[in-house]
């Protein structure tokens, strides 16, 4: 009865009250998974030095791809395990815990065999072969580590989506936090007390992850849990798992596209990083890698903020889908336009900062005392920083639009939104304008892209409305 009162709760309550119910929650779970990231980042930087943070950038394509696979799954395995609860059919939905289970295992073991035996090429191609063999060696040293817990963390992430979509957010969300929590105290132990290196940020990854796996499956273990693990549950079910895919295609679109950017940076950095007339670093020995350490650093900043306003359309996503579902299309309307507001005064903010404190934040990264090239780094991450955020605060918007359009049920529609700014308009200006600018062209190419994506997802989402407005008038 209490969790009915709480989903009749959706169409009544005060919009603003609601999205913070459940915008909250999500937020520190989605910052709180970037956060691992930016740890390792920071403390691999004033342990390790520059050329470890650019290894670790070199390594964030690949470590995308399997996070592609682990999306796909957990966020398809959660979405249909809601529907089955909705239904109140719950042993559908500990069918589908249980295939969820071992569709992870299998990818995760999969990717994790693969990577391992071709690691080797797979760096190469993803640096483009121009990385330096520092850099390199860096990279292999960290995933090695990072592929051997892969299975761990498919599980993990996997069990966690669906402990929230079976009613329990809160727990969910400390789950997270605890492996973030245990990274941070590993990281400093591994890197500086033990001197492990690059491998003892990978380790503490690893270690707090794992962690992370054994809280959530004790989850499931608890007879008070409302989904549990069964035996006779754990039997492959092809329909199953052919719904957990269909429906897990989008994020799994959107992260492939993601590496897919990620890798063309690198290697335009690698390749044309020092050569533009407004590049700070000109073409020296070890340059181009300073410019993907730069891009690493940069990167983890706007993928935070990123985070952030994803976990304020996961907070949107139940108020919106309800109403929407109930022709309530006036709240509809309201819950976006709040979040668009929110969403863009989160992105304002990151680039106020960005703007005013770049180099304050690289140096975050970066110990300059260590006599390396970790200054040259800091004002490179400097220039690029103050560029790529330069239509940030319209980004808010084009995240959360992508968004609304999966909500209400267009999920093809957002998914051409969201790989449009990195397929259609990214990836060309890539490949054309570092030829002549260098590191300064890959930096401009991104803002660009932004505004183009941005225009497209107003014209769209403008469409969208018009239709809401007409769906109004006939239902009333």
């Amino acid at each position: 009865m209490a969790k009915q009162a709480s989903t009749l709760s959706l169409g009544t309550d005060n919009i603003g009250s609601l999205l913070w119910r459940y915008a909250t929650p999500a937020i520190i779970a989605m910052a709180s998974s970037s956060l691992y990231h930016i740890i390792d980042s920071i403390f691999v930087g004033h342990g390790v030095g520059g050329g470890a943070i650019a290894g670790m950038a070199i390594t964030m394509p690949i470590m995308n791809i399997a996070g592609a696979f682990g999306a796909m799954v957990g966020v398809g395995a959660a979405a249909r395990m809601s529907i089955r609860l909705g239904e109140g059919n719950i042993q559908a939905a500990e069918k589908t815990l249980a295939n969820a289970v071992m569709l992870n295992f299998v990818l995760g073991l999969a990717l994790m065999t693969f990577m391992l035996i071709f690691l080797d090429p797979i760096l190469q191609l993803f640096s483009g072969g121009n990385a330096s063999a520092e850099t390199i060696g860096y990279a292999k040293d960290f995933m090695r580590i990072i592929l051997l817990g892969n299975m761990t963390q498919h599980m993990y992430l996997g069990l966690n989506e669906q402990i929230r979509a079976s009613g329990y957010p809160q727990k969910s969300m400390r789950i997270i936090l605890t492996a973030v929590a245990l990274n941070l105290c590993l990281n400093p132990l591994f890197i500086f007390k033990f001197g492990w290196g690059i491998k003892g940020s990978a380790l503490a990854t690893v270690i707090s992850q794992g962690v992370a796996f054994i809280i959530a499956c004790s989850h499931f273990f608890q007879k008070s849990s409302f989904v549990r693990f069964r035996r006779a549950a754990f039997v492959l079910d092809w329909k199953i798992i052919k719904a957990i895919l269909s429906i897990g295609l989008a994020p799994f679109m959107v992260n492939i596209c993601a590496s897919m950017v990620a890798a063309f940076v690198n290697t335009a950095l690698l390749k044309y990083g020092g050569t533009g007339a407004h590049d700070i670093v000109k073409t020296v020995h070890g340059s181009a890698d300073i410019y993907v350490g730069a891009y690493g650093i940069v990167n983890r900043i706007v993928m935070l903020l990123i985070m952030v306003i994803q976990g304020l359309n996961q907070g949107m996503q139940p108020i919106v889908g309800f109403n929407y579902g109930a022709k309530q299309y006036d709240r509809v309307r309201k819950a976006l336009f709040m979040t668009i507001g929110c969403g863009m005064t989160i992105a304002t903010i990151g680039f106020i900062c960005c703007q005013a404190f770049p180099e304050a934040i690289a140096q975050a990264f970066v110990d300059t005392s260590r006599g390396g090239d970790e200054a040259l780094m800091i004002a490179a991450a400097t220039q690029g920083m103050r560029i790529i955020v330069t239509m940030f605060p319209l980004v808010g918007f084009q995240i959360v639009a992508a968004a609304f359009f999966q909500y209400i049920g267009h999920a093809k529609l957002s998914i051409f939104v969201s790989m449009t700014r990195q397929l259609l308009f990214l990836l060309p200006l890539l490949w054309i304008i570092p030829r002549f600018m260098g590191a300064t062209g890959v930096w401009i190419s991104m803002p660009i892209a932004d505004c183009a994506s941005i225009t497209l997802a107003a014209i769209l989402l403008n469409r969208e409305l018009r239709r809401l407005r007409q769906k109004e008038l006939l239902h009333q």
